[in-house]
């Protein structure tokens, strides 16, 4: 397992961008304790149904918000008022912005030194996503979205939740300059391929005969920052996006999950659709599932030994190091690295004719 420094991606350890720190629906079950960042946090949603991320631990004695089940608060779910939580020891009360908003006992003014980090986060695509900025920092670009979500014609995804990987995510950013990974890993071997960089957006587009599927696949694949990866891919007269997220939990370690929004073929998806939505959505973690189990079993790659056939992984690692970088470096490492990239020996999108982008967000 290496760490951040070990890939000297820049003085932060863990980067900024939205992540994804639940499945929607765990939240109806009630309050999480999650780790992220290297962080223990406090996720849960209040009466208005917005969301909430909190530091873990009241500043009272160092409880965790969310952590407790036997406590009488929890148990008599008297613990959410409105959007804010009470600790379950005291029954300090914190708002959805951190502060401390009352104290049972206490008449007088709450202490402003008991306030604790809260997170943006919102609720997208049957996901709860959070903003991280290892200064605090307020969002600097918006969580990506597809229109297609809420269209009826559209069966939705339902998280494969596939848990913790010792592995950084580094490693899992470099399959999108990976295009000799393609045939011998995924039975893919794509015909051609590109990489485009726009600031804190990566993408790559390419095509080829995939085995799994038994048909040609055509694919344009976009990072919308560090940890959100969807994917515009079309095969044997289906259109399907897959999701693919990872979130930092400790430095070193990942946490992913997996879905895939598939077009049905009523105006209204029919059973029939759900059922071949279902069947899409685990081929493509299939697939996925090998990416997987190579990463579980390799060495970290702090460096490679990159051919000019490899596909641009300096570069990629270029664009993803801007998440850890001092703010005041983004922008010259944007200008360094944005604009199209090709690989030697690949044809490009516009020689075969690749024509999937429209209406996609760049």
């Amino acid at each position: 397992m290496a760490k951040a420094a070990e890939y000297g991606l820049g003085p932060n350890t863990y980067p900024r961008g939205w992540f994804i720190v639940a499945e929607s629906k765990e939240l109806d079950a009630g309050p999480m304790a999650v780790r992220f960042f290297g962080e223990d946090l406090a996720l849960y949603r209040g009466e208005s149904g917005k969301p909430v991320l909190l530091d873990a631990y009241c500043s009272h004695m160092g409880t965790h918000l969310t952590a407790s089940t036997s406590a009488m608060i929890v148990k008599n779910g008297l613990q959410i008022e409105g959007d804010s939580i009470r600790c379950p020891y005291h029954g300090w009360r914190y708002n959805a912005e951190g502060d401390v908003d009352d104290i049972p006992y206490h008449d007088g003014p709450c202490p402003k030194s008991a306030s604790i980090r809260s997170y943006p986060v919102v609720d997208n695509m049957g996901c709860v996503m959070a903003w991280y900025d290892p200064d605090g920092r307020d969002p600097d670009y918006e969580v990506p979205s597809l229109p297609e979500w809420n269209d009826p014609r559209w069966v939705q995804w339902e998280l494969d939740h596939l848990g913790e990987l010792n592995i950084h995510p580094q490693e899992i950013l470099d399959n999108m300059a990976d295009v000799r990974h393609l045939g011998p890993t995924h039975g893919a071997p794509s015909e051609y391929f590109e990489n485009e960089l726009i600031d804190h957006i990566c993408i790559q587009r390419q095509g080829g005969p995939m085995q799994l599927y038994d048909t040609y696949l055509y694919t344009t694949t976009w990072y919308t920052g560090p940890g959100l990866l969807l994917s515009k891919q079309i095969f044997a007269g289906n259109t399907m996006y897959e999701l693919i997220a990872n979130t930092p939990v400790d430095d070193g370690v990942s946490k992913a999950w997996h879905g895939v929004l598939f077009c049905g073929s009523e105006d209204v998806a029919t059973a029939e659709d759900r059922e071949a939505g279902k069947a899409a959505q685990a081929g493509a973690l299939e697939a996925f599932g090998a990416d997987f189990n190579i990463w579980a079993n390799k060495r970290p790659a702090l460096k490679i030994m990159q051919l000019k056939t490899d596909g641009p992984f300096r570069t990629i690692r270029k664009w993803y190091s801007q998440f850890y970088a001092a703010a005041g470096d983004v922008a010259a490492i944007r200008d360094e690295v944005n604009g199209v990239h090709h690989t030697q020996q690949m044809a490009t999108p516009s020689d075969a004719g690749h024509n999937i982008d429209a209406g996609l967000p760049f």
